[in-house]
């Protein structure tokens, strides 16, 4: 059996142990996938959020707090897990920038470039909470957008590795983030990105 076979199916195997409340089978599963975790957290910190405390490795160990101490929480696959633990770490993110006071600075809606999704940049406090309540009210509009707006916003996934994850096909991704983009951009009120 090939390497990334055994690895699908110990992932497979450990989510249903966890599922059935296997604290060690919760462990070895992010062992397993620690590396993905990581790097979707060095890419959330790096290209989108500054955050002066909250490490790489710091972002992945609350979300395994998070997870580890929610019972509630079911994952069919890998893909699911990844899908859940990007939902982690976006609300991670967000109560961290809520705890420094974030809500409380600046009178005006702040100015979310959603370019900045696709870019590498460093988004304020103030920018990550007004994305997030965007993002919110796009989970009404359709699930599957606020899913893929996490993926690559908060997971910090290129389209291909959703391809890879998900199966969906990069050209309906494609379409689907301009869709979900184009919503952002009217519920902030903001001018659309260049070349949008």
């Amino acid at each position: 059996m090939a390497e990334a076979e055994q690895d699908w199916a110990a992932v497979k195997r450990l989510l249903a142990e966890a599922d059935r409340g296997s604290k060690d089978a919760l462990d070895r599963l992010f062992a397993l996938l620690y590396d993905k975790l990581r790097g979707m957290s060095h890419r959330l910190l790096a290209a989108h959020v500054r955050h002066e405390t909250l490490s790489t490795t710091a972002l992945v160990h609350e979300v395994y707090l998070k997870l580890s101490g929610d019972q509630d929480w079911t994952a069919r696959d890998r893909e699911h897990f990844l899908s859940i633990s990007a939902r982690a770490m976006r609300q991670i993110v967000v109560d961290a920038a809520r705890a420094r006071g974030a809500d409380k600075r600046g009178g005006g809606a702040p100015v979310v470039p959603l370019s900045g999704l696709e870019q590498e940049r460093g988004a304020s406090a103030e920018e990550v909470l007004a994305l997030d309540r965007a993002i919110g009210k796009l989970s009404r509009v359709d699930p599957e957008l606020e899913q893929l707006v996490e993926l690559r916003f908060f997971a910090g996934l290129s389209l291909e590795e959703i391809r890879e994850l998900t199966g969906t096909p990069e050209r309906t991704l494609k379409r689907r983030f301009r869709a979900a983009r184009a919503l952002l951009v009217d519920e902030l009120g903001l001018a659309p990105p260049a070349g949008a």
